[in-house]
């Protein structure tokens, strides 16, 4: 009896271990945050480019100069959430001065999953040095995702007025990348107190950064445990970044990523005011299913070794493995969470909820995961279907053998 449950123990040492952080966990966290998918805010002083990133963050304290950090001589970051981030906003401070050169912050945001988003006023029609420095963007060819957001629309009362003000800054810009290009209107301090054109504008925003629409996009429900999920998703989503991006290197996601699903889960019962202990990561493990368990360890071990063969195992194999990785930890994610909230307020979950919630967890992430982790639908997209198909028809299959 006492070997039977030791594992707990001798997976709680494993994980925790100094070893294991200083090799294997901190180099992937410090890659992860430095490779954050980046949103980059070009436009004029005033143009409302904080007022943006506070609306759409909720962050009062995301004021260019304030909470933005430097990252370039001529641009400033600001992280969201602001602690533990997994998107940032990209200011160019150096805009308007004369001889400014985009070249360090098009470098900058080359490194990162990045759309261009370009903020003008309404009525603010002398946009040289916005046009220009646009050109030389467009020039460098590694920008494909372009937004212009018109800001304070109220201020232009009529409507007619507004619009041909609108379609005059629309085609400056067009003509200035060369292409046609989706715009918003938007106003964030209508007289009345509320704000305009904010859903479309985090639709758009969402079309170009997947990630936006799982932060922002948050559901809305009187489910308390819903509602508590909403508050840790970030969290989850940034363990699952770190977790996938630790399988881009061949060796290390096979150690890294059982001890950042580890990290994740602790810190997510501390959210809940609880501790894991043997009897309850059982309980959590037994719910999702052996079958569940073995197909993820078997696929997850079939990706590491194909890691190593040379060419096509070195980019499709670290590519497959990392989405695995990236999609599974954010399913673990969200049924611990459910899972904690019950046990928490001694309310009954049943294995069949808590194994369905892992598989629309897992596929609701997955247009997240190839933005996340840079890789294209086109080469990993079908083998992640065949990993979801299967791991449902595992936990099928266990159902149907119980009955």
């Amino acid at each position: 009896m006492a070997v039977s449950m030791n594992w707990f123990d001798k997976l709680t040492r494993t994980f925790s271990s100094s070893e294991l952080d200083e090799q294997f966990l901190e180099p992937a966290f410090l890659y992860h945050d430095k490779h954050l998918p980046t949103l980059w805010l070009l436009g004029k002083t005033g143009a409302g480019k904080s007022t943006l990133v506070q609306s759409i963050t909720g962050n009062s304290d995301a004021e260019i100069g304030l909470g933005f950090k430097p990252c370039t001589q001529t641009s400033e970051k600001f992280g969201f959430p602001t602690q533990k981030p997994v998107l940032q906003f990209l200011d160019t401070r150096g805009l308007g001065e004369a001889g400014y050169d985009a070249s360090e912050d098009i470098k900058f945001c080359g490194r990162h999953g990045h759309a261009l988003i370009i903020v003008m006023k309404v009525g603010d029609t002398q946009q040289q040095e916005v046009l220009h420095a646009i050109r030389q963007i467009k020039s460098s060819q590694k920008f494909k995702n372009f937004l212009l957001v018109h800001t304070a629309a109220h201020r232009v009362s009529d409507l007619h007025e507004r619009n041909r003000l609108v379609n005059y800054n629309l085609q400056q810009v067009q003509d200035a990348i060369g292409c046609e290009l989706p715009a918003v209107t938007v106003d964030f301090k209508m007289p009345d107190g509320g704000m305009f054109g904010m859903e479309e504008l985090v639709h758009e925003l969402s079309e170009m950064l997947p990630v936006v629409s799982v932060l922002l996009k948050t559901q809305q429900s009187n489910d308390e445990e819903v509602k508590k999920f909403n508050e840790l998703q970030a969290q989850v989503i940034r363990y699952s970044g770190v977790a996938g991006v630790s399988d881009l290197v061949p060796g290390i996601g096979l150690v890294a990523v059982p001890g950042i699903q580890w990290k994740m889960l602790r810190e997510v019962a501390e959210s809940y005011n609880t501790k894991w202990d043997k009897e309850t990561f059982a309980e959590l493990i037994g719910a999702l299913g052996a079958g569940i368990g073995v197909r993820y360890t078997l696929k997850f071990g079939t990706r590491q070794a194909v890691k190593f063969l040379p060419a096509w195992g070195q980019t499709v194999g670290a590519a497959s493995a990392a989405v695995m990785s990236f999609c599974t930890t954010y399913a673990i994610g969200r049924v611990a969470c459910k899972y904690l909230h019950h046990k928490n307020h001694q309310e009954e979950v049943t294995d069949d909820e808590l194994r369905a919630l892992f598989h629309s967890a897992f596929d609701s992430v997955r247009t997240v995961t190839h933005q996340e982790m840079g890789v294209s639908a086109e080469a990993s997209g079908t083998t992640m279907q065949q990993d979801s198909a299967d791991l449902e028809t595992d936990s099928a299959g266990e159902n149907r053998g119980g009955e």
